[in-house]
């Protein structure tokens, strides 16, 4: 009996230890299986999140660029280059049409052009050459200069044929027309380098815009949403009419049906959803991409404001030069600088206020494209 009850209570020790294992093994399954789910609920929130911010800066970026896009200078900008370089235009206490008029008066002819017909056809032929259609259709900075050389053509040409004009007048001549050359030179060399840059920054920010787009086409087909149709449009229009319906509350929306689709009794799966959703993960995976379109227009941006100061250096050494040259007073081109100056700085706010890219940092600030989901 002893041996028994010995045997019987070894038994009823090793069936506890049993119980207790399995209560153990019970708790630890529960655990993890809550866990999993914390951690299914965990990746779904993240991801829900990421894109419904993501749809907003879709929207914000596109406007963003297409408004740096349509940016050129700024009217007033425009209006105080045009009436520089324009040779009627007395912006700097002369004009270059009456210059050389009188410069070819005083040096060419010698202080004659009453005194004979063919001096007087001369200047006539000198006025006719300025006020030439041809250079006033011109839509750049290249009239003054076209017009100094056309004048320079002419008079080597008359010279030909009328002795008193000597090759020591001409030089005389040149020497003096150069020195507004060398203005108009300066002048339209800084026009012509803001406007290359001008264009390249255009072209980077239409690439910009189709990365864009091809980013916006996977994210719209991972919510099984109508990716927008591009066909012969250009990208700007195409992107224009997308986001007309394409908005924040329109994700919002999904995934709200999305949620209701997978809940049942009140309880949310969210792992059946994930795996039956399984494209959700990449396109939250892809956010970084986006994030970086958005460091790259940043770029574009200041790269934009860099080239205005360049722009405004430029213009201002082709004043000093007009200074320098005698052109002009040292009062006049002071005025001119301080004048630019307001202009730039104008336009400086303008498009920062316009733009906006604090907007744009608060709102890519929202996704949390570092969490990677798996």
């Amino acid at each position: 009996m002893k041996a028994q009850d010995t045997t019987i209570k070894k038994i009823l020790e090793e069936l506890q230890k049993v119980a207790d294992s399995d209560k153990q093994n019970s708790n630890t399954i529960q655990v993890l299986m809550q866990s999993r789910e914390i951690d299914n609920q965990t990746k779904y929130t993240l991801i829900k999140d990421n894109i419904i911010n993501a749809s907003e800066t879709y929207y914000l970026l596109n406007k963003k660029i297409i408004d740096l896009k349509s940016r050129t200078t700024t009217n007033n900008l425009d209006v105080f280059i045009t009436s520089l370089n324009n040779p009627e235009s007395k912006e700097l206490g002369f004009s270059l049409s009456d210059r050389i008029v009188e410069l070819v008066e005083k040096i060419i002819l010698k202080g004659k052009a009453d005194k004979n017909d063919r001096n007087g056809g001369i200047i006539e032929s000198t006025k006719s050459i300025i006020n030439s259609p041809i250079f006033k259709s011109f839509t750049s900075l290249t009239p003054p200069l076209a017009i100094a050389n056309s004048v320079m053509t002419f008079l080597h040409s008359v010279a030909q044929s009328n002795k008193a004009i000597n090759k020591k007048s001409l030089q005389d001549f040149g020497k003096e027309l150069n020195k507004y050359v060398i203005y108009y030179t300066a002048l339209n060399d800084a026009n012509q380098k803001f406007e290359f840059g001008l264009n390249f920054n255009k072209d980077q920010l239409n690439l910009l815009q189709d990365n864009l787009y091809d980013h916006l086409l996977f994210t719209v087909t991972a919510l099984k949403m109508t990716p927008p149709n591009r066909g012969n449009k250009t990208i700007a229009e195409t992107l224009n009419e997308f986001f007309i319906d394409f908005k924040k509350e329109k994700v919002i929306d999904y995934f709200t049906k999305l949620e209701e689709k997978y809940t049942s009794r009140g309880k949310l799966n969210y792992e059946k959803l994930l795996q039956e959703n399984a494209s959700l993960k990449e396109a939250n995976n892809q956010l970084e991409d986006l994030v970086l379109q958005t460091k790259r227009f940043e770029n574009l941006y200041n790269e934009y404001f860099s080239m205005l100061d360049s722009y405004h250096t430029k213009v201002n050494n082709s004043l000093k030069l007009a200074q320098d040259n005698g052109l002009a007073e040292k009062g006049i081109i002071e005025t001119k600088q301080n004048e630019f100056r307001g202009l730039k700085n104008e336009a400086v706010n303008e498009i920062q206020a316009s733009i906006n890219i604090r907007e744009l940092y608060t709102n890519v600030e929202k996704i949390k494209y570092r969490y990677r989901v798996l």
